[in-house]
């Protein structure tokens, strides 16, 4: 391994429509690099000239979005892995917590048995106020499978061994391709955790409409039921409708309060 291959590879899919939050993620990311040995990738399209060029002056090599999808998009950025041990993903809009991806990488390199590391995450209103945390740790471990994912895909790092043993991200999942990797990836090793917030994910209220969080929902149920015991896939709704209802009940009071 040469001896300038960064541990950590950084994923950024953008579309690049929205410059102001892409540059705010951009120089957390750049941040990261005082403790964390790193290197970015982002993916969009060739017409995103203004954010490729923006993504450039902060040392990230851009890839072209296939224009397939989000997860054909992670995955193509995936694909440019080049020695590096572990991956990371961030949101256009999202944010990296101070030192989130070395604290994130210890707990890795601490356990080699694990594939999955992941931390809390605040979750910021358009402006960057907290609205709320979300620091599960192992108690998302054990939901992951029946309940909400809170796991947050920002807030993770995975070994990339075994994020390419089980295929990477499936392309034909546009809302829970992170929950059916983690599902894969739990039959592979164990996951490891901190309670200390190491990401923010940045909630829009008003580009959350039902009709994306009813689409949303339906899916994780699908990839849920696909990982069940066949035994229990037939009684899967008697704790489905009511975690439906609980998952809609606190997206709507985060909205409010964004």
């Amino acid at each position: 391994m040469a001896n300038d291959t960064k541990r950590i590879l950084v994923v950024l899919p953008t579309l690049g429509d929205r410059l102001e939050t892409l540059q705010e993620t951009l120089e957390t990311i750049e941040t990261q690099r005082q403790t964390a040995s790193l290197r970015l990738i982002v993916v969009a399209p060739a017409t995103a000239i203004q954010a490729r060029e923006l993504a450039k002056q902060f040392g990230a090599e851009v890839v072209d979005d296939p224009k397939t999808g989000i997860s054909e998009a992670i995955n193509c950025g995936i694909r440019a892995r080049n020695g590096e041990e572990f991956y990371a993903w961030m949101g256009d809009d999202d944010l990296f917590r101070p030192e989130g991806l070395e604290r994130l990488q210890r707990l890795l390199d601490k356990n080699p048995q694990a594939v999955v590391a992941y931390g809390g995450c605040d979750y910021i209103d358009p402006s960057g106020k907290v609205l709320a945390q979300s620091a599960a740790g192992k108690l998302a471990q054990i939901l992951l499978p029946w309940g909400p994912d809170l796991i947050p895909h920002p807030g993770s790092m995975i070994r990339l061994d075994a994020l390419e043993q089980i295929g990477m991200f499936d392309p034909a999942l546009k809302y829970a391709m992170d929950l059916d990797a983690f599902l894969k990836l739990k039959k592979l090793g164990k996951f490891v955790y901190t309670r200390e917030i190491v990401s923010a994910f940045r909630w829009h209220p008003d580009s959350l409409t039902v009709a994306n969080r009813r689409n949303s929902s339906l899916e994780s149920e699908a990839v849920k039921a696909k990982h069940l015991p066949n035994a229990l896939r037939p009684i899967r709704y008697i704790w489905q409708y009511p975690i439906r209802w609980a998952s809609s009940l606190a997206a709507n009071l985060v909205s409010s309060r964004a």
